[in-house]
């Protein structure tokens, strides 16, 4: 039976059709309401709704750009989902999309126009005045009237927007408490979430600055640092964890986990602020690692593997979500290797080979054409070295773990440095505390001499979990 909703001066909906709904969050009802207007509002409904007080609710406004195909202009996406995993761990609540609300209720077209103007130096709220419109068009009366139409009485919202629980009580819905969603900022978004908070009013978790959006226990943004890239790479961070005693693994190649739980979970929000995070062949063998930001909210970044010679296996878990992965190859790498790799859905591209792998050069320059503009490099020793030796690293982060293993993989190779003098020098010293784990960032000052014959492929592991 059809449920309406209506009162005196306040729009009515209808619900037109339900659902269930299995995603990997659990199994929601799906629950479809018109308004008169035509929109069609989507309630997501976990768990009983009672006698509909107290409901965690996320109203969601619609992102094709975010939501469908990932855009990391904005933090829709993340929100969405972190949403449905929070309604999902409580048991009882609802998601409503609400339809009408694409670019704060301009719509899809002018969102891209907004986008232009942002890409010529305006903020999210000027692109939408200097177009000739407001800065945000939407309303939440049709968010009210489905609310009611469910049953629910008051809320605690899901939200960083104080609008939204403004106009939900506007139309005789309670909000007993907003629970912000935070974000791991990437620097394609970090502009327009400082925007949000400062001119749109958006807040925080827990009061927290946008540098702590991460859940990382240091500023993220600071530790990467100004990410300029050039025409022909990518803006490079090389981070490592290493022991005290200066090894990213045992003799027998061991690295996990040489870091604590809060370090990695900055490793994590790095990743989420990046275009791109590299490692090696052997890395990649050895820790077989996921390379995404499975600790933060935010999108996981290309996930991008120097294998020379095609040894990645079928199982790798680089091959085993929806994150998109890129391994790169000499050009008389086995043929047969590369159609079952690329039957996986990952992309696999040819690179000039070098001594002793792939040319870094070369690497550097696709990932560029790729629309990579800052690349985390995570290891392991050989393409730390090779990074270093090329000269093309900006920014070197160093995790100190007080453990001692003696004899183990060092983290850099020989740089062909004879004297201290050539020896390339870090400024900018910047020092954090992760748990136990001290980390050191800097930028890079100089660079030794680069060689023509800098390369990598397979190299020693490194702790990328």
């Amino acid at each position: 039976m059809a449920v309406t909703s209506s009162q005196q001066g306040r729009p009515s909906v209808r619900e037109v059709a339900s659902a269930p709904i299995p995603t990997p969050y659990g199994e929601f009802d799906a629950r479809a309401f018109q308004t008169p207007s035509g929109h069609v509002h989507l309630a997501l409904v976990l768990g009983a709704i009672g006698d509909g007080g107290s409901v965690l609710t996320r109203l969601h406004s619609e992102c094709l750009t975010g939501d469908a195909l990932g855009s990391l202009r904005c933090d829709c996406g993340v929100q969405l989902r972190s949403a449905m995993r929070t309604v999902a761990a409580e048991g009882r609540g609802v998601v409503l999309y609400l339809d009408g609300h694409e670019g704060r209720g301009i719509g899809l077209i002018d969102k891209l126009r907004a986008y232009v103007e942002q890409d010529a130096g305006a903020d999210t709220v000027d692109a939408n005045l200097q177009l000739g419109l407001d800065a945000d068009l939407r309303n939440y009366d049709d968010a009210a009237a489905v609310l009611r139409a469910l049953g629910v009485q008051s809320v605690r919202l899901l939200s960083n927007n104080p609008g939204k629980a403004d106009g939900l009580q506007r139309n005789g819905v309670a909000v007993q408490s907003m629970r912000p969603l935070g974000t791991a900022a990437h620097r394609r978004n970090r502009a327009y979430l400082e925007t949000k908070q400062a001119r749109l009013g958006h807040q925080q978790p827990a009061g927290k600055s946008l540098e702590e959006l991460s859940a990382a226990p240091v500023d993220v943004g600071r530790l990467l640092g100004p990410q300029r890239p050039r025409a022909d790479r990518p803006n490079i961070v090389l981070k490592y964890a290493q022991t005290i005693d200066g090894r990213i693994a045992t003799r027998t190649g061991d690295a996990r986990w040489i870091s604590g739980e809060p370090e990695r979970r900055v490793a994590h929000a790095m990743r989420a602020g990046c275009d791109a995070v590299l490692v090696g062949a052997r890395t990649m063998l050895q820790d077989d690692p996921q390379l995404t930001v499975r600790m933060v909210p935010g999108a996981s970044p290309l996930r991008v593997v120097l294998d020379s010679t095609l040894r990645t296996p079928l199982t790798a878990k680089v091959l085993s979500d929806d994150a998109a992965t890129l391994i790169l190859c000499r050009p008389d790498a086995d043929p047969a290797r590369r159609r079952a790799l690329a039957s996986t859905g990952v992309m696999v591209r040819e690179v000039a080979g070098g001594p002793e792998g792939l040319r870094i050069e070369e690497v550097l320059r696709l990932l560029r054409s790729l629309g990579v503009a800052a690349l985390l490099v995570e290891g392991g020793g050989r393409v730390i070295t090779s990074m270093l030796q090329a000269g093309v690293v900006d920014r070197v982060v160093v995790s100190m773990s007080p453990t001692i293993i003696g004899a183990g993989v060092d983290a850099v190779g020989p740089l062909g440095i004879s004297r201290v003098s050539e020896g390339i020098r870090l400024a900018n010293r910047a020092v954090y505390l992760a748990g136990d784990d001290v980390l050191l960032s800097f930028d890079v000052e100089n660079g030794p001499r680069s060689r023509a014959d800098s390369s990598a492929g397979g190299e020693s592991g490194t702790e990328s979990p």
